[in-house]
């Protein structure tokens, strides 16, 4: 109700123009009372008179839908359909600010696609709570109470008799709905497992064709679909149960009216007319109903999606600004690591264990040691991507959970070795580094990542489309324009977490020339796998197990002999 508030005169109107749409039929069985009774069954008229009367009803009423009809239903449509619409506008702008604000633990705990299935799927679900739930059960019961009372100014003892099914109705309903709420969270768990699968198995088409995986592939997507086919049918199976038994109640009213009514014509207590609306008011009656329960099955199921999606908007974040936390807006470019510990899970294993050392600004220092020891989530720890679980990490003198987290990354640039373009032009996807950039700053940054003369042989140059995550270039090229984004952003602090690892000679060697040109200046935290290429550096840690064992220039733990060198030897003689 939150994102409805700011619509209730909007849905008010619509409810209202609403009524006047179901209203306005309901008068259909009234004239044909008066025609039966009052026009042909009046033996004081005469025939022309009773002509001039037909013709005057059917006239007025032929006035009334004409004129007032069209733009009802128009203006009806036009508002449920322009506020659910915005209302879905507004939840999904909410999510994506959400999903932005989400640590990447959650992401490294949720599939993509369940989530893109939670905000596409279920959001538009949400739709039907708003055109249902909002506005067309109340339009119905409206339908209901004015045939009612329409019915009651006309004959009390029928219309109890039309009445004598609701309480079966209400009872079925409850017991059939219930159920069909967690029947429909259950289907629409399985379709999401369904894009979810589509969505990493699409990503990974080149590993499947690669390893010739298409049956292999096949058949596990088979049973993935086979799963929400059986979701699916049992949601079915008890809907159509709950159809079957709602839809022959509403069938058994109108024989009990026909029965009661009929006795009643032919003693002598009712007129012809009155008998022949009350069944045409009994189908006005009913036939709400039954969009009832077509109204309770889809709306049990909006509600089955709004739980999907309310269990996502109730996602704690992990790092957030606390209270009165200060901007980093100058920076000098120390930093500190002071006995930090750290741990991915609560009651995990610890991937850091006591860190403590110290950069200085200016400073380059390389984290180097063996796979899955820790380094990787250091860089991680700087721009807060997680928080540390014990001591603290400082950047001149602040302690990073006293600023706030949009300026402290605004000091930060990180250059991954898997770097993540957007399917957007080589221009927007450098632009990212300083939105309101100029041609010329991005130009320049281009340059200066040694990336402009590959951009400007690209078929339209930097308007050129990439491809999702950059698939149209190769790994330089991508690499190179992810670093002329953090040229063009200018950060006192640089990160480059193996960021040629993956590359040929050749383009190493352009962005290491980049890298360096980039680094200078600046303080620069380098996580390498190949030894040769940070000697420079003015200080290497060595991270083995999620502790500092060495700390030194190259010549000073090459001298020691211990792990760092030991681990140099390897790779040199190899």
């Amino acid at each position: 109700m939150h994102f409805v508030k700011p619509y209730y005169w909007q849905i008010a109107l619509t409810i209202l123009i609403g009524i006047f749409k179901f209203a306005i039929p309901l008068f259909i069985p009234l004239l044909i009372k008066i025609v039966i009774d009052d026009i042909i069954g009046a033996e004081a008229l005469s025939s022309q008179e009773k002509l001039e009367q037909l013709y005057l009803w059917l006239g007025g009423t032929a006035i009334v839908f004409f004129l007032l009809r069209p733009p009802i239903e128009y203006f009806r449509q036009y508002y449920a359909q322009y506020v659910s619409n915005k209302i879905l506008y507004d939840i999904r702008g909410y999510l994506y600010g959400h999903l932005q604000r989400l640590s990447l633990r959650y992401y490294a705990n949720t599939r993509a696609g369940e989530i893109i299935s939670r905000v596409i799927n279920d959001v538009e679900q949400t739709k039907n709570f708003v055109m249902i739930g909002l506005m067309n059960v109340w339009l119905d019961l409206a339908t209901i109470l004015i045939a009612i009372g329409i019915m009651l100014s006309m004959d009390v003892s029928l219309t109890v008799v039309a009445l004598l099914a609701f309480p079966f109705y209400a009872l079925s309903v409850k017991y059939f709905f219930g159920r069909l709420r967690d029947l429909t969270r259950e289907r629409s768990q399985a379709l999401a497992n369904v894009q979810s699968y589509l969505h990493e198995r699409v990503q990974g088409m080149s590993i499947i064709k690669s390893f010739a995986l298409e049956k292999h592939e096949q058949k596990i997507f088979n049973d993935t679909n086979d799963q929400f086919l059986d979701k699916a049918i049992d949601h079915t199976k008890w809907n159509a149960k709950a159809f079957a038994v709602v839809n022959t109640i509403t069938d058994v009213a109108p024989l009990l009216v026909i029965g009661y009514a009929g006795y009643q014509v032919i003693q002598g207590n009712l007129t012809l007319g009155t008998m022949v609306a009350f069944i045409a008011y009994i189908e006005r009656l009913y036939n709400p109903l039954r969009r009832l329960v077509n109204s309770s099955t889809t709306l049990v199921q909006s509600l089955a999606s709004m739980d999907r999606v309310f269990e996502l908007v109730d996602e704690d974040y992990d790092v957030t600004d606390k209270k009165g936390a200060r901007d980093l807006k100058v920076v000098d470019g120390k930093l500190e690591f002071r006995n930090v510990s750290f741990h991915y899970n609560d009651g995990g294993t610890e991937v850091l264990s006591d860190m403590s050392f110290t950069v200085k600004p200016g400073q380059t220092v390389a984290l180097v040691g063996m796979s899955g020891g820790g380094k990787s989530t250091i860089v991680s720890l700087i721009p807060r991507f997680y928080d540390v679980t014990g001591g603290g990490i400082y950047m001149d003198d602040h302690n990073l959970k006293d600023v706030s987290i949009h300026t402290l990354r605004d000091q930060i640039g990180l250059v991954l070795q898997d770097s993540i373009l957007f399917s957007d032009s080589v221009k927007a996807n450098i632009l990212m580094g300083k939105p309101d950039a100029t041609d010329a700053e991005v130009e320049a940054a281009a340059k200066a990542a040694n990336a402009h003369a590959f951009i400007e042989l690209l078929p339209e140059g930097y308007d050129t489309k990439v491809g999702e995550r950059g698939v149209k270039l190769s790994g330089g090229q991508k690499q190179r324009i992810a670093i002329a984004r953090v040229f063009l952003k200018n950060p006192p602090m640089l990160i480059l977490d193996e960021a040629t690892s993956a590359l040929d000679l050749e383009s190493e060697a352009l962005i290491q020339d980049s890298l360096e040109r980039l680094a200078h200046d600046r303080t620069t935290l380098i996580v390498a796998h190949r030894l040769s290429t940070i000697t420079h550096a003015d200080q290497i840690l060595v991270i083995d197990h999620g502790v500092l064992k060495e700390q030194g220039t190259h010549d000073e733990l090459m001298k020691r002999e211990g792990v760092y060198h030991n681990l140099f030897q390897v790779q040199h003689f190899n």
